[in-house]
């Protein structure tokens, strides 16, 4: 039995490299050989996947969302190079975990991008999810170069509390990447503005309230109208593009610069040859924190389910919320949640959650005498 263990990370309690090594030590007391391939869909967590697909890490340092200066990395291989917001400035980064809705700045993704141009890479793989900021991107392009102002000409520090003072915007200085393909992995589709935009739908979960919401929303308006008279006249049209919203408007400033929004969960399985080790395979393994009603709209597991048939696919999650009637279609032949196996939270408890799938592993190598299709999960 050959099985390919290719899960996403179990947010909030380990990264996915943790999660296929427990699983895959689960298997081996059953005595099944596995290969394990962690993968991520855009979001936190990708530049590990594509250091553990053989990329080389890079070190940088950069300023985290707070201006702290903080240590995050990137990875290169084969022309291409991958920079994530979460590792440089996203929330993990805010000194003391306290969020900043307002002041929260996007600068060190810009600064990780400057640091993986010297590698003088084809395509610029940006990975947005897990940020901290509302800044519509400005932070980014000033670390390339732009500059912000007011209407007096003062120069304005790149932040969403700014955003709303901008009149012009000067990109005559800006160190473009030029002849490089700019991708924008992830699934976020909400516009740059409005009830659907950055602000409203993610703010909240950066430490925004209402009335920080509808003073971010008019800064990104304002934002975008400096923008348009600013030599970028389809400005107005790149904040409505599905996606523009993505990392609190990152998208958006990543569009400006000629960036392609795809699939994250699909462009990562490419990126990482999945497909390649899926060869020869008789079982695929995968999972992430949860799986529930969401799964289906293109996470990764029902991306990865889809992409392995025939091969059956099993997953695991950190809580399930789905009947079999519901995972079925979703491409899975067995779906075990921690939750199956005890009465503890494993939120945030790492070692619970090490412990657990390691047995679950162990659970799934025992059942693979007969094959996968046949079998249900035996919870406890």
């Amino acid at each position: 039995m050959r099985v390919l263990v290719a899960p996403d990370k179990f947010k909030g309690s380990l990264p996915a490299s943790e999660v296929a090594d427990r699983l895959a030590e689960g298997l081996a007391t059953a005595g099944v050989d596995s290969h394990r391939m962690p993968l991520a869909d855009g979001g936190d967590g990708s530049v590990d996947a594509a250091v553990a697909a053989g990329f080389t890490p890079h070190p940088v340092t950069v300023a985290g969302a707070a201006g702290n200066p903080g240590g995050g990395r990137i990875a290169v291989g084969d022309g291409t190079a991958v920079v994530e917001v979460a590792n440089t400035c996203g929330l993990t980064t805010l000194p003391d975990g306290r969020k900043l809705p307002l002041d929260a700045s996007s600068f060190g993704m810009g600064q990780a991008i400057s640091e993986a141009l010297r590698y003088r890479p084809r395509r610029l793989v940006l990975a947005l999810g897990g940020s901290a900021s509302t800044d519509g991107g400005m932070g980014l392009l000033a670390a390339l170069g732009f500059t912000f102002a007011d209407e007096r000409g003062v120069l304005l520090r790149p932040c969403g509390r700014s955003a709303g003072r901008v009149h012009t915007v000067d990109s005559s200085r800006a160190a473009l990447p030029a002849g490089v393909e700019i991708v924008v992995a992830g699934d976020v589709t909400n516009p740059l503005l409005g009830p659907n935009g950055a602000a409203a739908v993610y703010g909240p979960q950066k430490g925004a309230t209402a009335a920080d919401v509808r003073f971010l929303d008019t800064g990104l308006n304002n934002l975008v109208a400096a923008f348009a008279r600013s030599g970028y006249p389809d400005a107005r049209a790149v904040a409505t593009a599905a996606g523009a919203g993505s990392a609190g408007g990152i998208g958006f400033a990543a569009l400006l610069l000629g960036a392609t929004i795809v699939s994250g969960a699909e462009y990562f399985l490419e990126l990482l040859e999945f497909d390649r080790y899926l060869t020869g395979a008789d079982l695929v393994i995968t999972g992430e924190g949860s799986i529930d009603e969401q799964t289906a709209n293109g996470k990764l597991p029902t991306v990865l389910a889809r992409r392995s048939r025939p091969v059956p696919v099993v997953a695991v999650a950190g809580r399930s919320t789905l009947s079999r009637e519901q995972w079925e279609p979703a491409g899975f032949t067995t779906v075990y949640s921690l939750g199956d196996f005890t009465d503890r939270d494993t939120a945030g408890d790492p070692e619970l959650t090490r412990e657990l799938l390691i047995r679950i592993g162990r659970r799934i190598g025992r059942t693979t005498a007969v094959p996968p299709r046949t079998r249900s999960a035996q919870n406890r």
